[in-house]
């Protein structure tokens, strides 16, 4: 029962969030001056102008158009595109696809090999593979996204021709922008994983499984793992809903076709119902992702319900 509270408290955390969020991005609109003028094209008359102001709803009180923009939300409509002439959402489901299947890749990838290379440095602490596996670590979170992402196009598309430099579409065409994407969150968690098993198996309870014959990974792998794994999570949680939300500098780069190009593109084009689609999901995918950590909390460690 105490469980169940603790989650629906945090889900009604998450709508108050979103009510927030849905606030600051319709009121946003109208803070750089007349929305109609911004959205139309700069060569537009003053009677083309009024016609669009009248369309869109721009003549109405700011608080009647708010709650016209909450209701649609609530319903999937966002509004239409004024590039593409179609609904922003159905814009924004053409490139989740994308978005998810690299965020996914460079989550995996860099979780898994970071979790391995964490526990490496957690038990081997202060030796030769600790200081080379932390060294490595530094560098990876020192290292820009962007120049990564130019080195591995310069190496594997322009001279070893392995890879193709940009596209989508084929398992080639992810490879680099997954490695570009997860190097730095495989140093993240490497350092993180070590920290946290470095302090939990320092507890009492380690000490006793020690003292009873059992092998040091088995130590790791049975008991101390699950305890160090609650700052992973949080920080896998909030990369995951973070690269979601759209890479930007990764996909534009590779010419990934993701929600993080689109907004560029969107912000580009003036193109504002398409950017509210994109900050609104981006919010519900950083909501969604907490909630998430907080039900892995209640399995890890039962106590923090309470």
């Amino acid at each position: 029962m105490k469980g169940l509270r603790f989650l629906l408290s945090r889900a009604a955390q998450g709508l108050i969030v979103m009510f927030g969020v849905s606030a600051l991005v319709f009121f946003a609109l109208f803070l750089t001056g007349d929305p109609a003028v911004l959205m139309m094209a700069p060569d537009s008359t003053a009677a083309e102008i009024d016609a669009f102001r009248e369309a869109m709803g721009f003549d109405d009180p700011i608080i009647v158009q708010y709650g016209r923009f909450l209701a649609d939300a609530l319903q999937g409509d966002l509004g239409s595109s004024l590039r593409y002439s179609r609904p922003a959402m159905d814009l924004l489901a053409e490139r989740l696809g994308a978005t998810a299947l690299l965020a996914l890749s460079a989550l995996l990838w860099s979780s898994l090999l970071g979790f391995l290379l964490g526990a490496i440095a957690a038990v081997r602490k202060n030796s030769p593979i600790d200081f080379a596996i932390r060294v490595i670590s530094l560098l990876g979170q020192a290292v820009p996204v962007f120049w990564l992402a130019l080195m591995l196009i310069i190496l594997f598309s322009l001279n070893l021709r392995w890879l193709p430099s940009s596209g989508y579409g084929s398992l080639g065409h992810l490879v680099m922008p997954s490695l570009a994407l997860g190097a730095y969150y495989l140093s993240a968690i490497t350092r993180l994983v070590r920290s946290s098993l470095i302090e939990t198996l320092g507890e009492n309870y380690v000490r006793t499984a020690r003292a009873k014959g059992l092998t040091e990974w088995r130590i790791v792998v049975r008991h101390a793992l699950r305890n160090a794994m609650i700052p992973v999570v949080t920080l896998q949680g909030m990369y995951l809903a973070s690269l979601m939300g759209g890479a930007l500098v990764t996909e534009i780069i590779f010419a990934w076709p993701g929600i993080g190009r689109l907004a560029v593109e969107a912000i580009q084009n003036r193109d504002f119902p398409v950017v509210q689609a994109v900050v609104l999901f981006a919010a519900l995918v950083f909501v969604v992702a907490n909630f998430l950590v907080d039900v892995a909390y209640t399995w890890l460690n039962p106590r923090i319900r309470l």
